[in-house]
């Protein structure tokens, strides 16, 4: 789903989500997360700074990888 060069808001994440008819908690097992984890980086909860949050915010589309960022 982090296809997207520009960063995407929470919102389109889960409108992107409810379109493909995919629940987070499949995304979360699919890569290796607890659906929590997801949770707490899609409501804010989680800055996503480092480390594992960082890593779901960019995989979900929510911030640009290194590489774009670059």
């Amino acid at each position: 789903m982090a296809t997207h060069a520009k960063a995407l808001t929470a919102s389109q994440v889960k409108e992107n989500f409810r379109r493909a008819g995919k629940t987070f908690t499949q995304w979360a097992k699919e890569n290796g997360y607890t659906r929590n984890e997801v949770y707490r980086v899609l409501n804010g909860q989680a800055k996503a700074n480092y480390g594992k949050a960082h890593d779901i915010a960019v995989k979900l589309g929510l911030k640009p990888t290194a590489a774009l960022a670059a």
